[in-house]
């Protein structure tokens, strides 16, 4: 497909008293160590991260991939992705720039390309996806606070991002508007061979191309970021905490610092968040 066919997306600013997040549904089922042999060549981009900044400041931003195809000059890019998505902005603004990119752009689903990461993925020459791997594509998510006033606004201006998407989704693929709302509303898995099918994607990826890396599903830290976050928790204190928890020694067997939560810390921890957050709605 010719990209620049396909149209160049806009939309506003989200509501202040609103952020984008994945939803621990599609964060249980991401397998983060999956990557790809040769993903780190010099003509490639890994996105292997939640889209837009994540809560420790990880995470592929505009600004990184912005400054990545800076360096490449034009030349031919091959983009890996397994990612549960994130940011609808970061996603809006990399598909353009995927799309407006002077070489060829190929895009290779590796594990999953959810929500936003779904979106970029939209934007390259050719997109190839594993026939083990998947799209997930649903109405716009976010997490809001405010009063009535304030939701009705949030609301409205999610109608027109998933206007935005379906638009979108419908030129990549050649489908009817009224079939792809159907589709985000349902929240739909989309599985590679269903992917090629339905014009989501041109053709599968090499069968070499996936390996399994060190990491393991989804993290438990990530799990209790989200949980912190629904409870009320700012973004700020969220990551003082996690920080220090990490930095407790006794998580690890050798007594020493550790590097992450073990996974007691971490089920306990969520449970009382659960029951923080339980006393807050009360």
């Amino acid at each position: 497909m010719n990209k620049k066919n396909l149209p160049a997306l806009r939309a506003d600013h989200l509501n202040a008293k609103a952020r984008f997040e994945v939803p621990e549904s599609i964060m249980a089922r991401w397998n983060r160590g999956l990557q790809a042999k040769g993903a780190d060549d010099a003509a490639s981009i890994s996105i292997f991260e939640v889209i837009g900044e994540d809560w420790d400041g990880s995470g592929f931003t505009e600004a990184k991939c912005a400054g990545i195809l800076r360096s490449l000059g034009g030349k031919d890019v091959t983009v890996y992705i397994n990612s549960p998505g994130g940011s609808l902005f970061h996603g809006i603004a990399i598909y353009n720039m995927f799309r407006e990119y002077e070489g060829r752009v190929t895009i290779r689903v590796l594990g999953m390309a959810a929500s936003a990461a779904s979106v970029l993925a939209m934007g390259g020459d050719e997109v190839q996806i594993a026939k083990s791997a998947f799209f997930m594509i649903h109405k716009c998510w976010c997490l809001a606070v405010g009063n009535a006033d304030d939701l009705r606004n949030i609301a409205a201006q999610n109608d027109e991002f998933d206007a935005v998407m379906v638009d979108m989704y419908a030129a990549r693929t050649g489908l009817d508007t009224e079939k792809l709302q159907a589709m985000l509303a349902a929240e739909t898995w989309i599985s590679g061979t269903s992917a090629v099918d339905q014009g989501f994607a041109d053709d599968f990826t090499p069968a070499d191309q996936i390996e399994e890396g060190r990491g393991a599903k989804a993290s438990a830290v990530q799990r209790l970021d989200m949980t912190l976050a629904k409870a009320g928790m700012s973004r700020t204190e969220r990551r003082s905490l996690i920080q220090e928890i990490k930095g407790t020694p006794g998580a690890t067997q050798d007594g020493t610092p550790s590097a992450a939560v073990s996974a007691a810390d971490a089920a306990h921890l969520l449970a009382l968040t659960a029951q923080f957050g339980a006393a807050a709605r009360a």
